[in-house]
């Protein structure tokens, strides 16, 4: 699908990629979509070709001394572009890229799916094996497409004496960079970075700011006096 959005890669201090004429593309199998750039858009002196499998093409990314091997490919059925490992790569390829003039993490917005943090007046309490860990009236709940809603408590009403912070960071393309806390008491069984937020959320969700989520999946949320059901979704297997 053609997208209007100015993309730039970057690896080091060298613009890898500089195109104002993108095109998403959704591979078989992968849920999330991944970009493909006019072969004009790309500094392809930077690649070089390598082996090629069922009409593929890759290439191997040259960065000074450093070869990144597989780092682009093209694919048949869309002639005259190149795709970079994103979230499929095994080191990523590029350090940064960007949507106009903001920073994009680990793959490009899917434009069907939507993130909508609302604030709400109503109570949410979260319990860890029988603890109260949160309580408030004033969350802000995130809808996203395909996930349970998350709760996301403000950090005054948190009670981080039950919390303890670790040095697990992960990306999010919608929301951008997270910081972690496990559950302090080690003996309850409870799955390690069970609770998170984001210091500086992306724009578009900026309502979240420093705000703290619990996974539905392992902790118990009471919204309005009834007990959720712990949702089954694709954070399950790492929480178990």
């Amino acid at each position: 699908m053609p997208s209007e959005r100015w993309v730039r890669g970057v690896r080091g201090d060298t613009t890898v990629v500089d195109s104002r004429r993108p095109v998403l593309v959704w591979e078989p199998g992968v849920p999330v979509p991944g970009y493909a750039f006019p072969e004009e858009d790309v500094r392809t002196d930077l690649l070089r070709a390598g082996e090629a499998v069922d009409g593929v093409v890759f290439y191997d990314l040259l960065d000074r001394d450093e070869t990144v091997e597989r780092a682009a490919w093209t694919y048949p059925d869309l002639p005259g572009h190149i795709a970079f490992g994103w979230f499929r790569h095994p080191a990523g390829v590029l350090d940064h890229w960007y949507e106009e003039d903001e920073e994009i993490f680990v793959h490009p917005r899917d434009p069907y799916k939507r993130v909508d943090p609302i604030p709400s007046s109503r109570h949410i309490r979260v319990e860890i094996a029988g603890q109260v860990v949160a309580d408030t009236h004033r969350p802000v709940l995130l809808f996203e497409t395909g996930l349970p809603t998350r709760y996301y408590i403000p950090p005054d009403d948190v009670d981080f004496d039950l919390l303890e912070a670790t040095r697990s960071h992960t990306r999010c393309p919608y929301k951008g960079i997270a910081s972690y806390w496990s559950f302090r008491d080690v003996d309850a069984g409870v799955p390690a970075d069970i609770a998170w937020a984001y210091p500086a959320p992306i724009p578009a969700a900026a309502q979240i700011k420093d705000h703290v989520a619990f996974y539905n999946e392992a902790v118990d949320i009471v919204v309005d006096g009834q007990k959720l059901d712990r949702p089954v979704t694709v954070f399950s297997g790492q929480l178990a």
